[in-house]
C-alpha cells in the first residue's frame, strides 16, 4: 500500500480501538467531496489519487474503504448497485433535471464488510454538505450497523414484490447475520472481479449514450459546488 494511505491510516487510526477506527476512517473517506470529474486509472491505485486529488466519486472512495478496512483486519466485498441518476428526492435544477432523464444506467460502488458476524453494507459516497440538495447522507455511523445506500438500487423483477421499492434502506432485517444483498445488487470478491463487471454493463453503451453522459457529469458537479456554497 503506498505511503500516503498509510500515513492517513496511522493518522486516522491513532490511539482508537477497533470500533472507533471503522469510525474514523468510515468519516474521513465520507467528507472527502464527492466529484465526478477526477478520473482514477484503476483500482490499485484509486485509493492513492483520492486521497492526493481531495476528490473523488464512490469507487475510488470504496476502493479506499476497502483498503482501509482490510488493514483493521475486516473481511471486505464490493457491491454494485445498477440505479438512474434521475432520483427524484435530488433537488436537481430544471436543466440539470432534464440531463440526468436522459443517461443511461449507472452502477454505484460500495462496500460490504463483515462485522462481527454480521455482513453491512458501508457507503461513504455523499460528503455531508450535500444533504442539502437532496443526497441521503450517512452522518452517524456507528461502526456496527448498516448504512444507507446512497443510491435506490434498480430492482429486480422477481423480487419487487418482498421489497420497498424506490428507496435507500436495506430490505431485510438489521439481525440478519447471512450474507443477504440488497434486490439488484452484484457483489464481488475482489477488485478485478467489480472492474471487469462494471467494464462488461458500461461496454455496451451507445456513442449518444456516452455523449449525454459527458453532458451531465459536469454539469452534474457545478450544481454539487453550488450546494456545498448554500
Amino acid at each position: 500500500m503506498s505511503t500516503l494511505v498509510d500515513a492517513s491510516f496511522r493518522e486516522w487510526t491513532l490511539g482508537l480501538d477497533p470500533r472507533e477506527s471503522r469510525i474514523s476512517v468510515f468519516e474521513h473517506i465520507r467528507d472527502i467531496p464527492y466529484s465526478l470529474s477526477v478520473r482514477m486509472t484503476g483500482p490499485d491505485t484509486a485509493p492513492e489519487e483520492i486521497l492526493s486529488a481531495g476528490k473523488g466519486y464512490c469507487g475510488p472512495k470504496h476502493y479506499l474503504l476497502a483498503a482501509m478496512f482490510r488493514k483493521l483486519g475486516l473481511e471486505v466485498v464490493f457491491a454494485t448497485f445498477p440505479f438512474l441518476w434521475n432520483d427524484p428526492d435530488l433537488r436537481y435544477p430544471p436543466d440539470l433535471r432534464a440531463l440526468a432523464a436522459a443517461v443511461p444506467v449507472a452502477y454505484h460502488l460500495a462496500c460490504r464488510v463483515r462485522i462481527n458476524g454480521h455482513w453491512v453494507l458501508v457507503d461513504a459516497t455523499w460528503d455531508p454538505a450535500l444533504e442539502k440538495g437532496g443526497f441521503p447522507v450517512n452522518g452517524h455511523w456507528d461502526g456496527l450497523s448498516e448504512t444507507r445506500c446512497a443510491v435506490k438500487p434498480l430492482r429486480s423483477a422477481v423480487r419487487t414484490a418482498y421489497c420497498r421499492t424506490a428507496t435507500n434502506e436495506p430490505c431485510r432485517r438489521e439481525e440478519d447475520s447471512a450474507f443477504r444483498p440488497l434486490d439488484g445488487e452484484e457483489d464481488h470478491r475482489d477488485e478485478d472481479n467489480q472492474v471487469r463487471y462494471y467494464r462488461q454493463k458500461t461496454g455496451i453503451r451507445s456513442p449518444g449514450e456516452i455523449r449525454r453522459i459527458g453532458q451531465f457529469y459536469p454539469a452534474f458537479d457545478a450544481w454539487l459546488e453550488q450546494v456545498r456554497r448554500e
